[in-house]
């Protein structure tokens, strides 16, 4: 990983060389009556202030240090604190503080050196007069409220600045770049996560001597300005999520101290440049989300220092498998995802021993996975969905060599072929590390594989959009860790298994709780309502049970609702027959219930009110009858939601009912049973992890998976 150059850590002396000074112990009394703390300061009242917690002084008694970070303080900065006009260190950050800064604080510390007041609740602007000290050389105001401009007279005299930090605050306008030219001993400016909307002032150029520049996820336009092509000593180039546009500059290899260039998430267009070669300590290069073309330039290869490459969702092409990774021994994570190349599986990749990552999703790749890929020990998170790979068996063998594998998705490549279910057809020991396989949009055919039931740490399935057949053996609700289930979309038959409801991660929350929470190596992005959500840990993603759009008979049965932590719940579009089981109400966590499309009966159980979250609902096209709950979320769903039933009456219909229908009724179901014919909807959850190809239709509601 590049370098993050990051403010000084500063030790707060609190030795006392002499008696405080009064009014500098009346001052620091004042703050304490300002806030409070958790557990309360150790400053005893009936002592030398120069001992207390966090306080130091010079040989005189003055106050030079005032450091208490992360001491759970609550309050506001007092007006007193003024006084203390010889500190030379301020550190409170990691508090709780709130409100705004004086009108003149910064002006009223002429000795302050260090001032960090990040990660509070600080807010409003600066004063229009105030002015930081000339001895200043480090500042963090990040992770407040602060908002406003910040102007250019704000730094007119600090010329000993080295490190500026505003980030995640609420500043706009144009970010004031002017603070190089009173100093130009910078090496940190960092104004991330805020609202400035300007282009990059040229001045940055007159840090000469600036490490790293940060400035992402604002709204700023433009293009890199050439002054900062000049910055020989910059490591660090980090302004991603703008909305920077035209071609990177080919100067850009000027830089040739940089170890992060980081310009994801913008609009830039054009080729990479051909010189980018020259950047040899380049360790990180993240472009991904922009709008460049041409191929990957052959002289990347020099950049032998490349841990991280991220390229996907662009509009790159060629055959890749003519660049050559063989000189890129310290690659530890591809993401190509999401372009346009062509060719075979590159396997020059096979020299770079230290991946752990790769994505190569929707390409125009095709052939074999080659067998060398098990050469790659560390190799954990392996995407390459949406191509045009063959021989899915022998790519499940070569594969399950793979000991490290935790993330495997295959999605829509072998289509038409047939899964083997041969438990032998995994290498011995194959996959017990695995925790992700998808499977889906294949056209896969044959029935549940029984190699699955040997996989201890599967978590998430996919298999959805395949002509897989057969009922869903009961072993399945034996997987410890398994908590998301995308079949829909088959030809699964039977009954609902009953073993299904006793799956632990669904059922135990102890055992949700005690998941593992790690960070994946490439993030999750999921499409649902038309909202694209990131999910960088597995354990975030929603439970769920996908199993519509099979050919499922039988009753729901009641046991489902022992399965207490699922969050998404879709069986429509089967044979199932019988009544809507009460004990679904027991699902409380539930978020979106589809029964659509079935052979239901009765009535819909006045209990499934108490379920709080549920905000999509669908039973059309069943044979429901009697009155349709209301009150809570029930009174939130369209009319569309109960279509396809003409014995449901009440307001959600628009139909009356009789004098004996109650909303919580135990009439008899009607035997007469709608046959589901023309109104069968075809729906598909297609899973990718980081790279999410695959998509979920139905007529209400929405979870789409797709590669960003």
């Amino acid at each position: 990983m590049y370098l993050l150059i990051g403010l000084l850590a500063i030790s707060c002396c609190s030795c006392c060389y002499g008696f405080c000074s009064r009014l500098d112990g009346d001052s620091l009394a004042s703050f304490n009556q300002s806030i409070s703390a958790a557990p309360p300061l150790n400053w005893s009242f009936s002592t030398d202030c120069c001992t207390w917690e966090g306080i130091g002084c010079d040989r005189s008694g003055r106050v030079t240090d005032l450091w208490l970070p992360s001491r759970g303080l609550v309050g506001s900065l007092s007006i007193s604190m003024q006084n203390l006009s010889s500190l030379k260190r301020l550190g409170l950050y990691n508090n709780r503080l709130l409100g705004p800064l004086l009108e003149v604080f910064f002006s009223s510390f002429n000795r302050l050196q260090v001032l960090d007041l990040s990660r509070n609740h600080l807010s409003g602007e600066f004063g229009e007069s105030d002015k930081l000290p000339i001895a200043i050389r480090e500042l963090n105001l990040s992770s407040n409220i602060f908002r406003g401009t910040i102007r250019s007279s704000f730094f007119d005299q600090a010329s000993s600045l080295i490190a500026f930090d505003a980030s995640n605050n609420r500043f706009s306008g144009s970010i004031p770049s002017s603070l190089c030219r009173f100093s130009s001993l910078m090496r940190l400016v960092d104004f991330s996560d805020n609202d400035f909307d300007s282009s990059i002032s040229r001045d940055f150029g007159l840090c000469s001597r600036l490490w790293s520049l940060r400035a992402g996820s604002n709204r700023l336009s433009g293009g890199l300005p050439p002054d900062i092509y000049g910055l020989r000593e910059l490591q660090e180039l980090y302004v991603p999520e703008n909305e920077l546009s035209g071609q990177i500059d080919g100067r850009i290899s000027n830089l040739i101290s940089l170890k992060g260039l980081v310009l994801y998430g913008n609009v830039l267009t054009g080729a990479i440049p051909r010189v980018i070669g020259r950047l040899v300590n380049l360790e990180a290069l993240f472009l991904h989300g922009n709008r460049l073309t041409g191929d990957i330039p052959l002289s990347l290869a020099n950049c032998t220092k490349l841990e991280i490459l991220n390229l996907r969702v662009n509009n790159l092409e060629g055959e890749l498998a003519k660049f050559d990774f063989l000189k890129l021994v310290h690659l530890k994570s591809i993401d190509l995802g999401n372009n346009f190349f062509t060719g075979s599986f590159p396997e020059s990749l096979f020299s770079c021993k230290k991946l752990s990552a790769i994505r190569l999703s929707t390409h125009n790749l095709s052939g074999m996975i080659p067998p060398g890929i098990v050469s790659l020990k560390s190799l954990s998170f392996l995407s390459i969905s949406n191509n045009s790979l063959v021989d899915v068996n022998r790519a499940i063998k070569i594969l399950s060599g793979c000991k490290n594998l935790t993330i495997l998705l295959l999605s829509k490549n072998f289509y038409g072929e047939k899964l083997s279910s041969d438990e032998n057809l995994i290498v011995s020991q194959g996959f017990r590390n695995l925790r992700v396989l998808g499977f889906g949009g294949c056209g896969l055919s044959g029935p549940f594989p029984l190699w699955l039931s040997d996989l201890p740490n599967l978590a998430v399935l996919d298999f959805s959009y395949n002509y897989m057949s057969g009922s869903i053996p009961g072993w399945v609700g034996n997987l410890p860790n398994l908590f998301y289930l995308v079949w829909s979309s088959n030809n699964f038959s039977g009954n609902f298994p009953v073993q299904l409801t006793e799956m632990p991660r669904l059922t135990s929350s102890e055992i949700r709780d005690h998941a593992d929470k790690n960070y994946l190596e490439l993030p999750v992005f999921v499409k649902s309502n038309m909202i694209d959500l990131q999910y960088n840990r597995l354990s975030n993603l929603p439970p769920s049970l996908y199993l519509g759009n099979n050919t499922i008979t039988g009753t729901i049965p009641v046991e489902i609702g022992r399965l207490k932590l699922l969050i998404n719940l879709n069986l429509g579009n089967n044979n199932f027959s019988g009544s809507i089981p009460s004990s679904i109400s027991d699902l409380t966590n539930l978020e979106k219930l589809d029964l659509s499309g079935n052979r239901l009966s009765g009535e819909i159980p006045g209990s499934l009110r108490n379920l709080h979250f549920l905000s999509s609902f669908n039973v059309a096209n069943n044979n429901l009858e009697g009155m349709i709950p209301f009150g809570g979320q029930f009174d939130t769903f369209p009319n569309s939601s109960f279509d396809g039933n003409p014995e449901l009456c009440g307001r959600a219909v628009l139909r009356a009912c009789g004098a004996s229908d109650e909303p919580d009724g135990k009439s008899e179901p009607k035997s007469k049973l709608k046959s589901k014919g023309g109104n069968r909807i075809v729906s598909w959850i297609g899973f990718e992890v980081g790279f999410v190809v695959g998509f979920f239709l139905s007529l209400l509601a929405t979870v789409k998976f797709f590669p960003l």
